[in-house]
């Protein structure tokens, strides 16, 4: 480990009261502990000045390269509350190689596994108040490290100076009303990624690619948009920012093959991983949209769903484009296979299924 993490305590953090009223309904994203991370990377030097320090504006001037180049990437994860009062993490190191793959991508620093969890642990720790108590449904304490070139320059080249930084924000559940299924709205004239791009890095330029396809489903009365091959606007890719699975009637779960313009989501990961426990065949391809269509008409596919670290599963109801739509829910019992998923993973998450894989990690 080539960082350390020391404690400058916030002098006015939130009070008792206020954070448990904070933690009482924490929605998804709008508030934040009294602490943050910082480390900085300078070209020659390396990684150095890492510290827990209290959460506060950064400051970066106007000339910073990652406002004029976007040269920044991020990660997303939940610590979980275990009924001991531990404090766990789901396939830390996994966002942490992940995060590796990103900043190659980006031509950013990459930061060792080592010193990334150090990082989660260490922010955990000072602000171990914030994570949600256990039994109080699918709350967690949402992580978000990031990176980004701060170095100020105009000039088209990899920084020489990089910040990181991790924040956390206690969120609610995804569905505060229960598990509910999204609409999705085929987009013909917008690609998330492209071959050759940053689709399978998580920077923010894939993300904001993706907002007008968005907007162009939501006025389609849709949840979020399925964004298809750049080059043929043929095969299924992904969402704005969550991965896909479609389930046949024989077994087979079936998702998208990693082509490099599809970001390799860890919840994608770990479903292909536990799929024959729950007895289904997992497979990888590229997958026709028209065979989608086809299928869920047929009713050869079954179910739909999509998954990402904040949602962990979500069922797909009814897929629409422009001229047509099939509706893949027509029963109670829909959506068997995604809340059986779903289940098994939030089980070993927050510690009430057994950790058969070894992928859960002690932050506290």
């Amino acid at each position: 480990m080539t960082l350390s993490f020391p404690l400058t305590q916030n002098p006015a953090p939130a009070t008792d009261e206020a954070r448990e009223a904070i933690l009482a309904n924490p929605g998804f994203g709008k508030t934040f502990t009294d602490h943050m991370v910082t480390a900085t990377w300078t070209a020659g030097e390396g990684w150095h000045d890492g510290g827990v320090v209290p959460f506060g504006p950064l400051q970066l001037s106007p000339a910073a390269a990652v406002l004029h180049y976007a040269q920044e990437v991020f990660e997303g994860l939940k610590a979980y509350r275990h009924a001991d009062g531990s404090v766990w993490c789901f396939r830390p190191e996994a966002n942490a190689a992940r995060m590796q793959r990103s900043c190659r991508r980006l031509a950013l620093p990459e930061l060792s596994t080592e010193d990334f969890i150090g990082s989660l642990k260490a922010l955990v720790s000072a602000d171990e108040a914030w994570v949600p108590a256990a039994g109080t449904g699918e709350t967690s304490l949402y992580l978000r490290p990031f990176m980004f070139a701060s170095e100020a320059f105009l000039g088209v080249r990899p920084a020489n100076e990089v910040t990181y930084s991790v924040i956390a924000s206690p969120a609610g559940a995804y569905f505060s009303g229960g598990l509910k299924p999204v609409n999705l709205w085929i987009s013909t004239d917008y690609a998330r990624a492209g071959d050759g791009g940053t689709g399978a890095a998580k920077c923010g330029g894939n993300y904001a690619s993706s907002l007008a396809g968005q907007l162009e489903g939501n006025e389609h009365g849709c949840d979020q948009a399925v964004f298809l091959d750049s080059s043929t606007h043929t095969y299924i890719e992904e969402l704005g920012g969550m991965n896909l699975f479609l389930v046949y009637q024989d077994g087979r779960i079936v998702t998208p093959e990693i082509t490099g313009t599809i970001l390799e989501g860890i919840t994608r990961d770990s479903i292909l991983g536990i799929a024959t426990e729950l007895g289904l065949t997992p497979e990888e391809r590229r997958i026709p949209i028209q065979e989608w269509k086809d299928g869920a008409a047929s009713g050869d596919i079954v179910e739909v769903f999509a998954c990402g670290t904040a949602a962990v599963v979500t069922p797909v109801g009814e897929l629409r484009w422009d001229g047509g739509s099939v509706n893949h829910r027509t029963s109670a019992t829909d959506d068997k296979v995604a809340v059986a998923i779903r289940n098994q993973l939030l089980d070993v998450q927050y510690g009430r299924g057994e950790d058969k894989h070894g992928w859960m990690t002690r932050l506290v």
